[in-house]
């Protein structure tokens, strides 16, 4: 039986990545359908938010330049709320896997919390569905091939979109689909390229979560009725090992993570035993 698979992002239907990573699963011969939002949701985590129009929340067919037979959809709702209805039926039978990308920038450490495209993968997760999160990293790799003439670049001296190696992550990702797959339910992997061209991979490694992520956010400024932030690059280096260390060095990382566990190891005892 075919494995049909949902696939959306946070960064918008029409982003380069979300067909790069909805080409790469077609052509595995997976059962694909897309749905993503309709505008940029990105920094959303799992929020469940829809826009209504007379009560019905806005779904337009969004057929994608290089998949004309993949039935595609904008949805004027968030990604986990998008994720949430495809698994009530909203797009034709519920998917068995959700893949949730390709995000233009690294979703990596403690950061991953506010993603939504790993929240996404999360409400995938909460549901009983097996899910992986796809990131590709434009910050660092992407703007030295840039300055080395690998890649073409606008006025500003940045790499374009359409140049970007969203295919590296998308062969990475479905590589590493059977280990998905093959795991228990409820199972999330979180993957994160380099933006490199796949025979300029060093490979795939395990990634520890750093305890921060690329960026962190500061304010930047406050005043009288206002509050200006900025992200800024963490002062330390990161940690051997971890998700943003394997990136800098070239690698892929690949992060077996959970949505909303119980823990274990914080005294609530006696509770129980109150009247």
């Amino acid at each position: 039986m075919t494995l049909r698979v949902l696939v959306t992002n946070d960064d918008g239907i029409g982003a380069p990545g979300i067909q790069a990573l909805a080409l790469a699963a077609t052509r595995r011969g997976l059962d694909v359908v897309v749905a993503a939002p309709l505008e940029e949701a990105s920094g959303t985590s799992a929020a469940m938010s829809a826009v209504e129009r007379d009560g019905r929340v806005v779904v337009n067919r969004h057929p994608l330049p290089d998949l004309p037979d993949v039935p595609a959809y904008g949805v004027g709702g968030s990604p986990g709320f998008i994720t949430l209805i495809a698994l009530h039926g909203a797009f034709g039978p519920p998917p068995a896997v959700v893949l949730s990308g390709i995000n233009r920038g690294a979703n990596a450490g403690r950061a991953v919390l506010h993603s939504g495209t790993v929240g996404a993968a999360f409400t995938a997760a909460s549901n009983g569905c097996r899910a992986m999160a796809v990131s590709l990293d434009v910050l660092r790799a992407g703007e030295a091939t840039a300055a080395s003439g690998g890649a073409a670049v606008d006025a500003a001296g940045r790499v374009r979109d359409a140049e970007r190696h969203w295919s590296t992550a998308a062969r990475v990702a479905l590589d590493l689909l059977p280990r998905l797959t093959a795991a228990p339910p409820e199972s999330v992997l979180n993957v994160n390229a380099p933006d490199l061209p796949h025979e300029r991979l060093h490979g795939v490694r395990r990634g520890a979560l750093a305890s921060f992520g690329q960026v962190q956010m500061t304010v930047a400024e406050s005043g009288h009725g206002f509050v200006r932030t900025s992200l800024e690059e963490p002062g330390e280096a990161p940690q051997p090992g971890s998700d943003v260390a394997l990136l800098a060095a070239g690698y892929a990382s690949v992060t077996a993570i959970r949505a909303v566990t119980e823990v274990t190891d914080v005294d609530l005892t006696g509770l129980d035993e109150q009247p």
